[in-house]
């Protein structure tokens, strides 16, 4: 049972523009909202591949009853918890030249009864899978939500014999790795921030990799944008790295929510190393094809597979 828990879920709307202009009066030639937020991203890719996920989220306000709505329109199961709050609404501007403009909400804040009311759901699921589950933690943490909810919600999940992957960042990443999660992936900067270290190939980013799973994770992938991802995995000895196919992207924007769905779909279906970061890397590129974010074409995925590159750094 894959189930995507997203503390901080939002509407993602893409407007299509001809060039942004700063202090100036800029008109859309075209709008589309959808469900956001990285935990959504990697529900909807899931969907697409043919899995059955779970979407565990804050929901609140008229924006939150869209949000619910969207991914039930995908064939997304549901189990929202209610706040007071309404549901954040984040921007994506691109324009004619596919220049990328990002303009993400906080988040509305999140009291401590809502907070508990969320554990309290998460429990149930992963008590009634019977240790079936895999828990994907995904996203930035909004005002209200302490930084080791990840940390707790990675205790719970384990306590019921389930698997947790994680991706996050900053303080809620590092309390995150002090509760052992089976699976992180940070992005380079994250990695970088997380270990002191920079990255700049693939040799330094598993020299990274070896910090982060030291600091508490099973195994761990840094994502290095078109450059690709390098992994260790879990009960192995080789750091795999794979190089990103060339697209001819609209957005790179949840290309590593793409990856990550890519990796949790790998582990249900026991695949190996190579065929893993295989599915990881094509999820990742064949998001940035597509319309929206997370709503890649599975055919895509399964072309890119065959053309994605693996070495073993070390």
């Amino acid at each position: 049972m894959l189930v995507c828990i997203s503390a901080n879920p939002a509407i993602d709307k893409r407007v299509r523009l001809a060039r942004l202009v700063p202090g100036r009066v800029n008109r859309a030639s075209e709008v589309k909202p959808a469900p956001g937020g990285k935990a959504a991203h990697v529900a909807m890719v899931l969907r697409r591949l043919g899995a059955d996920p779970l979407w565990i989220g804050f929901a609140g306000g008229d924006s939150g009853q869209e949000l619910l709505a969207g991914l039930r329109e995908l064939s997304i199961r549901t189990a929202s918890v209610t706040m007071k709050n309404a549901t954040r609404t984040n921007l994506e501007i691109i324009d004619a030249e596919g220049v990328v403009t990002e303009i993400l909400e906080p988040g509305a804040a999140v009291s401590a009864e809502e907070c508990s009311a969320f554990y309290s759901t998460c429990e149930a699921v992963f008590r009634e899978a019977q240790g079936g589950v895999t828990a994907i933690l995904s996203g930035s943490l909004p005002t209200g939500v302490p930084t080791d909810f990840y940390a707790s919600t990675i205790e719970r999940a384990h306590s019921f014999g389930g698997k947790v992957f994680l991706d996050t960042s900053g303080d809620a990443l590092r309390k995150g790795l002090e509760a052992g999660p089976d699976f992180v992936k940070p992005n380079r900067e994250e990695a970088e921030w997380l270990t002191g270290q920079t990255i700049h190939d693939s040799r330094s980013a598993a020299a990274a990799l070896a910090e982060i799973i030291s600091l508490g994770a099973q195994s761990a992938a840094v994502s290095l944008g078109q450059d690709g991802l390098v992994w260790k995995p879990l009960k192995s000895n080789s750091i795999f790295e794979a190089r990103s196919p060339k697209v001819a992207a609209r957005s790179a924007v949840g290309s590593g929510d793409a990856a990550l769905a890519g990796f949790a779909l790998a582990a249900e279906k026991q695949l190996g190393p190579e065929e893993s970061l295989k599915l990881a890397t094509a999820c990742g590129a064949a998001n940035c094809l597509a319309e929206l974010p997370g709503q890649l074409n599975a055919n895509e995925v399964q072309r890119l597979q065959e053309v994605v590159k693996i070495e073993i750094v070390s």
